[in-house]
């Protein structure tokens, strides 16, 4: 935890395993982090410093992404080991709905404005669900992107995504992935239609 104003580290938290990504509810005083390598969501107080409850993802796992519906009081979860987003409540852990995503999912992206949800995933598909209802999600449409297109960002107000893509040469033996072509790289911007 750092004090942004005085610019200076107030705590060290031990997770006790891999984390990947955290999402804030200032009105609630936690922060959420997936622990990836426990299928878990570690919760933490913003006072206290401290890990108050770890909540299992099941039927999700390893999860790296999340986005967070602060009115709602939802956790979405890109769970790259089952391919599914999983769907929690904020407030109590619960699991409330999955639906099936990509392969390789990195990032996630709640647009409050929407509804929309996305999953930017490895394989060259981004999926789209709408949160229907705080219990409800949908998958509408899964967005044929560019392989290897993973890291995601959004524009709440103007509701596109951005996505990084590169072209890589074929990984050597041993290797996860081959250097970037020069001159490949590029963000892709989709927005919805009219």
């Amino acid at each position: 935890m750092v004090d942004v104003k005085a610019g200076k580290a107030v705590a060290t938290i031990p997770l006790g395993g891999k984390p990947e990504f955290a999402e804030t509810d200032p009105a609630a005083g936690r922060v959420y982090n997936n622990i990836q390598d426990k299928s878990e969501v570690a919760v933490i107080d913003t006072k206290s410093h401290q890990v108050v409850t770890n909540w299992p993802i099941a039927p999700g796992e390893e999860a790296s992404g999340m986005a967070i519906d602060l009115k709602n009081h939802r956790l979405f979860l890109g769970c790259g080991g089952s391919k599914t987003m999983v769907m929690m409540d904020s407030a109590n852990g619960k699991v409330l709905a999955s639906v099936p995503i990509g392969q390789g999912v990195d990032a996630n992206a709640f647009d409050p404005g929407t509804g929309f949800i996305f999953a930017s995933c490895g394989d060259g598909t981004t999926t789209i669900a709408h949160e229907d209802t705080p219990d409800k999600l949908t998958v509408v449409q899964t967005l044929e992107t560019q392989r290897g297109s993973r890291t995601m960002t959004l524009d709440p107000k103007t509701h596109k995504i951005y996505l990084a893509a590169a072209k890589f040469e074929a990984p050597a033996e041993g290797q996860r992935r081959g250097k970037m072509i020069p001159d490949s790289f590029k963000i892709m911007v989709y927005g919805m239609e009219k």
